[in-house]
């Protein structure tokens, strides 16, 4: 229980009426969770106005009410506080309420386009091997060392993570590993957490229906960086066109990383395969199961991380070694007989997609047909795409354009864009088939010795998300099943 003034500490106030010194239950955000004497802070979102539910909130039991609009009637016994910015009043509210848990942890963010899943998992696989106390707040789970809490947002609302870093503090963990994304940052969902160390791994095409812009997509980005004190590091790859940008007006201690450009960090691939990656980092081989040069810069990243805290250089190489792949991230899968290679991977974005093609390029004879079963995410960003129909055939044996997560659109519809984007030389290249389970037994059934089947868009998802149902859906058991079928 704290005082509201207490709470309200560092939220830029513009009107009170009423007393701020009642007690405060919870807070929330969602009207229909309020209870007697909780506050109830009205947030402006893409789809509800939480100002809409204030009287609702009210009627639950609201003893305070936190706005950006005053209502047109109000209640002797409810306080209510006008603020500029309900979002960033909520940041710093939660911060306060917890008890400012950020402070009492070591706290690391990672941002970019790609690779923030994977970055942050092995970072938090990394030091939990070493024996140390974890946290880790990723798209897919929330970990307080090894309980877990399913998630379904890259960075949670403010209160759910000042509410489960408190957790992390009082079972003890030292550092916690975060996802921070450009809408988690627009959204001030960050706001007043104390960072030890920001990551940025790299920029390109994604999220351009929110955004609006690029630019404004890098900038917001950008402000991760910009916000952290001169005791804090800042970890960015040289290698990326924005790596030095991003951390150009921030006061703290500047690291770079790459593969290509003279970095604090840097690797050389000495070998790779389907088995994995020898590497040589600053001088030291390391051999991993993972594959694919994307995977060296999330490598690379972890390596920076962890050398900025007291572990010796052989800890941390030996560490790395034993780093096992994160489920959906270039997940492999081979069958029993036939040796067919199947790749599940999250790649929805272009860079990743091509990234993930280019690397089994890399790695393939060419005696082998590499078919990639792909498609795009409805209700998002439609301007990729034909970018991505046209990665695919452009570096594909054979294509199978299918559906992902339709949401509200119609997948055929979403299946058009995408093919518009294939240029006349690769026509022949791929097929429709709308249905994805249908698609990936198409795809095994076609499969020979040894060829390589990707299977790109959803990675760790085990849903469906179409016409507002979530269906059961899982690549790897559909990969696994068709192998079986096929007796591959």
């Amino acid at each position: 229980m704290k005082q509201l003034k207490d709470i309200l500490y560092q939220v830029s106030l513009e009107e009170v009426i009423g007393l701020t010194s009642q007690t405060v239950g919870s807070i929330h955000f969602d009207s229909r969770a309020v209870k007697t004497g909780d506050c109830f802070v009205a947030i402006h979102g893409e789809k509800v106005n939480g100002h809409d539910f204030i009287q609702e909130a009210i009627q639950l039991g609201a003893s305070s009410i936190i706005c950006e609009e005053m209502p047109t009637q109000f209640s002797a016994d409810v306080t209510y506080v006008r603020v500029k910015d309900t979002r960033e009043a909520l940041a710093y509210m939660a911060n306060h309420y917890y008890d400012s848990p950020s402070k009492s942890l070591k706290l690391i963010g990672v941002t970019g386009t790609n690779g923030k899943t994977t970055t942050t998992s092995l970072m938090y696989q990394l030091f939990r091997n070493l024996g140390f106390p974890v946290g880790l707040i990723s798209t897919v789970v929330i970990k307080i060392n090894d309980q877990s809490v399913s998630t379904s947002l890259t960075t949670p609302d403010s209160l759910t993570i000042n509410k489960h870093m408190r957790a992390m503090v009082d079972a003890g963990v030292d550092y916690c590993f975060m996802e921070v994304s450009s809408h988690g940052i627009d959204q001030k969902r960050t706001l007043g957490l104390d960072f030890d160390i920001a990551a940025f791994t790299n920029l390109s095409h994604d999220h351009l229906d929110y955004h609006k812009s690029f630019a404004e997509y890098r900038d917001v980005k950008k402000q991760l960086f910009d916000q952290l004190p001169k005791t804090a590091i800042a970890i960015s790859n040289k290698d990326d066109k924005n790596g030095a940008f991003m951390l150009q007006n921030t006061a703290a201690k500047k690291v770079f990383y790459g593969i290509k450009s003279i970095a604090d960090f840097q690797a050389k691939i000495l070998e790779k395969s389907f088995e994995g990656l020898k590497l040589q980092l600053n001088g030291l081989e390391v051999w991993s199961r993972f594959i694919g040069d994307f995977n060296v810069y999330n490598l690379l990243a972890v390596y920076a991380v962890a050398s900025q805290f007291e572990l010796t250089e052989i800890e941390i190489v030996e560490a790395l070694t034993k780093l096992e792949p994160v489920a959906g991230r270039f997940q492999h899968l081979v069958s029993p007989k036939k040796k067919v290679h199947a790749i599940v991977d999250y790649a929805h974005t272009p860079d990743a997609l091509e990234n993930v093609l280019r690397t089994l390029n890399a790695i393939r004879t060419n005696n082998e047909t590499l078919t990639t079963i792909v498609g795009c995410g409805g209700n998002r960003d439609k301007t990729k795409r034909p970018v991505m129909g046209n990665i695919a055939t452009a570096l594909s044996t054979e294509v199978i354009f299918t559906s992902d997560n339709p949401r509200l659109e119609d997948p055929d519809e979403i299946i058009d864009d995408v093919e518009a984007g294939v240029e006349p030389q690769n026509a022949s290249k791929y097929i429709r088939i709308t249905n994805r389970a249908q698609a990936i037994k198409t795809a095994c059934k076609m499969a020979k010795a040894n060829d390589i089947i990707l299977i790109a868009g959803k990675g760790h998802e085990t849903y469906q998300d179409a016409n507002a149902v979530k269906s059961d859906f899982d690549d790897v058991k559909h990969v696994t099943a068709n192998f079986k079928l096929f007796n591959l």
